[in-house]
């Protein structure tokens, strides 16, 4: 037994550890806390912890809409007091923020006060002064999360229950965008117009496949609340197929005249994130050191929301040289950086356009579904209720006599469960808790009017909750609805950059002369080194090859246009016309084979030049074994530089022939052994481009087509 009066100094609890790997540990539990429960916001609703406790704290506040304006003071304290265990200016900061129409492009706060402006000097005033409630948007933000449709948490007291995510029922994450540094890591999603990002959303829900590419026909770039010019769409395209990138941002400005000759530029919209203010200044410094000249003066005549920003020039000053400089050295152009980075189930993750809107369309599913599961229940339970008192109605005289000749509620309750009645206990307390003038009064009518508008929802929930296509069309209709009465106009405009130039700009579309070799040799000759020749004219060389080669492929085209060089084997490979070296007259021309990726022997059997991929135009394939096959020529509009399948053939076959036609064509096959056949091209149904196409000559002497020609149908 341990000795009497004896102190437990607590030595031999004490646990040796390494140093190194308390830190390692305590630093990766405090980055792992500032990632997720701090800097980054969740790509379902696109908020951080503390964006989401305002929103949810100030709604359980009664601080709505349709409530009048109460002190930020009130809103800061319930926040920090029941959910947010942080300081009250950071709580302060963000509530400020979600009210400022220059940082949120939809901003989910109405306030009343000075909350700032886009000046970094001008701070909001203090949340004694202010005063605010929730914005009308916020309210689809925290639509229908007393339904159930969405998992709660206990607070960091344990005293209350806060939302894990809000239901969101508008994608936010890329509506407002967010800003944020963790630890290792950062995130910084530019503002977008609501509807254009609906009318993607819209498009993930009928197309669940859809890829960036398709969901930048809908989303034209970033939407800035100060509007201004996005410059460009390489940017934009990087950006939402990668998820990172950058996007130049350039202010709108004006170079006007004055009234005596005098020239000045005015500025009246600025780039995300900088003010007039900034741009003046910097405009000042730059003049005093002398590194802009023609600068006279600079003014800022902005007034409300209203952005006016006048630089008056020295009479002798070029207006457009100046602008250019205050477009290089000033904040008057600059370039946002996009990475849209957020937690997808709790783990960082970098989202291109794609894979945040169908995060997004994940959770609408999810919760629309458990709304659906709940109104449901809800629905059942009342049409219990309501079945119950219909038949409590038939027997209104036999129920009331039980219940005055029962000793206590719990006998009646018994009796009424029994038979004859045999109601549930649901429905036998029911009745108990309702008065007995209610119970004497209830109208058989609104009882079953009630009860078939009951059946009918249950019949609508149950619908929706066994057809997910039905389901989608639930959240389209009503993400539609937000659009339709929230979505305005762009303000930031997508324009032409000035410092973009396409290789094809640098390169003259001059028709050129396309010459390939049966060895494999290719060369792009100008026309005009062909000269015209009059009546027996003696002919120029075309091409010195070596011995038993010659030219099998000679095509005219312009330098612009793609080139489809189809070979034996089914491949297609695409170039442009430009892209082959150009070559004098009489040159061998280059291997094709540094061209294209062509496999060991093999050939090209077909050349098609095109400009454009028509829709009405069908390329005509014919393979050695009498194979045909007719496919559209926007089936092949790819890029792939490894080649793509242009036909499937079979063991032994081969490709020999492919000509561009209209569709309504005649074709000729004229096989090897003298046999031809000739048939309408309607009698070959268009396929697809990896197929294997049709039989074409039904007789065994025509196995070995070799050729393929087409007559216009007018000229049958």
């Amino acid at each position: 037994m341990p000795d009497e009066g004896r102190v437990d100094d607590g030595v031999d609890t004490i646990e040796p550890i390494e140093i190194q790997e308390e830190m390692e540990r305590s630093f990766l539990d405090y980055a792992m806390s500032v990632i997720t429960a701090r800097a980054l916001p969740d790509a379902r609703d696109g908020l951080k912890p503390v964006h989401r406790r305002i929103l949810y704290g100030m709604y359980e506040g009664g601080l709505r809409p349709d409530r009048p304006h109460r002190k930020c003071a009130s809103a800061v304290g319930d926040v920090m007091g029941k959910y947010h265990p942080h300081g009250d200016n950071a709580i302060y900061d963000a509530l400020a923020r979600m009210a400022q129409d220059f940082s949120l492009r939809y901003p989910l706060i109405d306030g009343h006060g000075n909350f700032g402006s886009p000046d970094p000097n001008d701070r909001p005033a203090a949340m004694r002064y202010t005063e605010a409630r929730l914005a009308p948007l916020a309210m689809q933000m925290l639509g229908e999360i007393d339904e159930e449709t969405v998992d709660a948490t206990a607070t960091y007291d344990g005293q209350n229950d806060e939302p894990i995510v809000l239901p969101a029922r508008f994608p936010n994450l890329l509506v407002n965008g967010v800003n944020g540094i963790a630890v290792g890591m950062s995130t910084s999603i530019p503002p977008h117009n609501l509807r254009e990002v609906i009318d993607a959303a819209v498009h993930v829900l009928d197309n669940p496949q859809a890829t960036p590419d398709d969901l930048m026909a809908y989303v034209k770039g970033p939407d800035f609340p100060t509007g201004a010019l996005l410059l460009g769409r390489a940017g934009l395209e990087e950006v939402y197929r990668t998820g990172r990138g950058s996007v130049k941002i350039r202010a709108v400005a004006e170079i006007e005249e004055g009234v005596r000759g005098d020239q000045r530029i005015v500025v009246s919209e600025v780039p995300y994130q900088t003010s007039v203010e900034t741009i003046g200044q910097k405009i000042a410094e730059l003049v005093n050191d002398r590194q802009i000249d023609g600068v006279r003066d600079v003014r800022n005549e902005s007034s409300g929301d209203t952005v006016r920003l006048v630089i008056d020039l020295k009479r002798d000053a070029n207006a457009q040289v100046v602008l250019n400089q205050l477009y290089k050295r000033t904040m008057m152009q600059n370039s946002f950086s996009v990475h849209m980075l957020a937690l997808v189930d709790g783990v960082p993750r970098l989202l291109n356009l794609a894979a945040a809107l169908s995060v997004y369309v994940g959770h609408q599913i999810d919760v629309v579904t458990r709304r659906s599961e709940h109104r449901l229940a809800v629905a059942r339970r009342r049409a219990h209720i309501v079945e119950g008192l219909l038949r409590a109605l038939d027997h209104i005289d036999e129920i009331i006599a039980i219940i005055r000749g029962s000793q206590d509620a719990a006998a009646a309750r018994d009796s009424l469960m029994g038979e004859p009645f045999s109601f549930s206990e649901v429905q036998a307390t029911h009745i108990l808790d309702m008065q007995l003038r209610r119970l004497a009064q209830l109208e058989g009518q609104k009882l079953r009017d009630e009860q078939a508008e009951l059946l009918a929802r249950i019949g609508e929930l149950e619908a929706i909750l066994a057809d997910e296509s039905k389901l989608r069309a639930v959240i389209k209709e009503e993400l539609v609805a937000i659009r339709d009465e929230f979505g305005d106009d762009r303000r930031t405009r997508v324009v032409f950059d000035p410092g973009d130039i396409d290789t094809l700009d640098l390169i003259e579309d001059e028709e050129v002369v396309v010459v390939l070799s049966h060895k494999g040799y290719v060369k792009a000759v100008t026309s005009d080194a062909f000269r015209s020749q009059g009546r027996g004219g003696r002919g120029v060389t075309g091409a010195k090859l070596r011995d038993e080669d010659y030219v099998e492929h000679l095509i005219t085209t312009t330098a612009h246009s793609y080139l489809l060089f189809f070979s034996d084997r089914g491949r297609v490979y695409r170039i442009r016309a430009h892209e082959i070296p150009m070559k004098d007259r009489t040159a061998r021309g280059t291997a094709l084979v540094n061209l294209l990726a062509l496999q060991q022997d093999e050939r090209i059997q077909a050349i098609i030049d095109t400009r454009t991929y028509e829709d009405g135009a069908y390329l005509f394939f014919v393979t050695r074994g009498g194979v045909v096959k007719k496919t559209r020529m926007s089936e092949y509009d790819s890029s792939l530089r490894s080649g793509l399948i242009a036909i499937n053939l079979k063991e032994g076959d081969e490709l020999v022939r492919v000509v561009q036609t209209t569709g309504s064509d005649d074709i000729f096959m004229v096989s090897r052994g003298g046999m031809t056949i000739r048939f309408s091209e309607n009698d070959v149904r268009p396929m697809g481009r990896a197929t294997a196409g049709v039989r074409g000559c039904a007789s065994r002497a025509t196995t070995t087509a070799s050729l393929a020609a087409t007559l216009p149908a007018t000229r049958r």
